[in-house]
């Protein structure tokens, strides 16, 4: 079978979402990676070259774009590697992925780049786009380093090199000169925690083993004063900022009364379902940064997604392992899995009425490749590529630790019964995973970024 014929198919009957939000019976062609044409089910004549998949019953959505993923290689790989965790998104309908600079050796050099987009190339089922981490040290090399999706600033959580909460360095970071219109803008994402307050509240609390006392240390203070200073940067200098996932009411409302063009935020689906009551049922599963907050945030940060004051979700997967797990609070890491039950934990919210499934594809797809300035990607429309997914709206089932493909083998999440969980997932016109069974033949591409 040539090149263009592996990357072409039809797909019938489908439920197929729209770019204007509606939702209707359809067929859709594929060509050489990319949608030729959207019609009604039906208008497309059946043609020998063209592999064709029914997909009654199914919804076809643009696969998700996950905007910060932790998959841990090079040099950690005994939690998750780039094959696993590519793996893992394609069963969850995740078609391309951004990925965060805090590997070993950290992402903060173009010859650290070229490596995961080297390992990248031989591993990945789906597309995927590394960032360049921030350092006291490397401003040259955020400047030049492509391609990248954006630079990760740790203002907080973080130890060596990557720590970067020094308002002359911050300054240097963000810098821009606005006299000249060719100035470099790129993307600056941040990690919005206070590591002042941290340390101290840290102190403070120091004796306590109870995993909840995470959520009170890494309060939701230190979190709004790291946002309001990577803020007032950004509107120093015109700077394009993202803010990663916003976890509390208060920064929520800070973005609702001051909250310019160029600046956009995210929100993961554990600040939105989980809350601080999850310690006391699973507790250091439940440890993240920033952590989960009270059932009052989970509100405020929902009205701020369907407002459209946050833009768009992102897992944040950073996955370990249950051996790291179990070593007991303080001692035990923050993180927790998350590209396979993203997609249907928000479209189970949807069939419960709290949002719709267009909105879901918007802020899981198009809102992010709008984003991240990532052409062709995220709407079902003809020159788009085809990265797709039909999902399951009928049918429920639990969250099993037995069926994830992660490498670390758990989630948060585990017994939740949950709908819309995807059938079959296609990158770049190819079907990677098919009813439960994946094509690790499948490769995805590096994907390009505007400026």
């Amino acid at each position: 079978m040539s090149e263009m014929n592996r990357r072409s198919l039809l797909i019938r009957n489908a439920q197929v979402l729209h770019p204007d939000g509606t939702i209707s019976p359809g067929d859709v062609e594929v060509r050489d990676g990319q949608i030729l044409q959207v019609t009604a089910a039906g208008a497309i004549a059946p043609s020998a070259d063209l592999p064709e998949i029914d997909a009654t019953g199914l919804t076809l959505l643009p696969g998700v774009i996950d905007p910060q993923v932790h998959f841990r290689e090079p040099g950690l790989e005994h939690k998750e590697d780039l094959f696993t965790a590519s793996c893992a998104c394609a069963k969850g309908g995740v078609t391309s992925f951004l990925e965060m600079p805090n590997t070993k050796p950290l992402t903060i050099t173009q010859a650290a780049l070229d490596d995961k987009l080297r390992r990248a190339a031989e591993k990945c089922l789906v597309n995927y786009g590394f960032f360049i981490g921030a350092t006291a040290e490397n401003l040259p090399d955020l400047r030049t380093a492509n391609p990248v999706c954006g630079i990760k600033v740790f203002m907080g959580s973080m130890h060596g090199p990557l720590l970067v909460d020094d308002d002359a360095v911050l300054d240097r970071i963000f810098y821009r000169d606005l006299s000249d219109p060719n100035y470099e803008n790129r993307l600056i994402a941040v990690h919005a925690e206070d590591m002042k307050r941290l340390r101290e509240r840290r102190a403070q609390f120091a004796d306590e083993t109870d995993p909840a006392i995470h959520s009170v240390i890494q309060d939701n203070q230190a979190a709004l004063m790291a946002t309001q200073r990577a803020l007032a940067l950004s509107k120093k200098y015109q700077r394009r900022l993202h803010i990663l996932h916003l976890s509390t009411g208060e920064e929520a409302e800070l973005l609702r009364q001051d909250k310019p063009a160029w600046v956009t935020a995210e929100v993961t689906p554990q600040h939105l379902l989980l809350n601080t009551d999850a310690y006391k049922t699973i507790g250091t599963l439940a440890q993240m940064n920033p952590p989960l907050r009270s059932p009052r945030d989970n509100e405020i940060l929902w009205q701020a997604l369907l407002d459209g004051v946050i833009d768009f979700i992102a897992t944040d997967h950073a996955p370990h392992t249950l051996e790291e797990k179990a070593k007991g609070y303080p001692h035990t890491p923050s993180g927790m899995p998350g590209v396979e039950t993203s997609l249907p934990l928000m479209l189970t919210q949807a069939m419960k009425g709290r949002c719709t499934v267009a909105q879901v594809a918007n802020w899981m797809s198009t809102a992010v490749a709008k984003g991240y300035q990532i052409p062709n990607k995220g709407i079902i429309a003809p020159g788009y590529d085809a990265d797709l997914v039909l999902v399951d709206l009928n049918t429920y089932r639990p969250v099993r630790r037995e069926e994830l493909q992660t490498k670390c083998g758990w989630s948060p999440f585990e017994g939740w019964e949950l709908t819309g969980f995807p059938v079959v997932t296609i990158v770049g016109g190819q079907v990677v995973y098919d009813h439960g069974k994946l094509n690790t033949d499948v490769r995805g591409q590096a994907l390009r970024f505007g400026s």
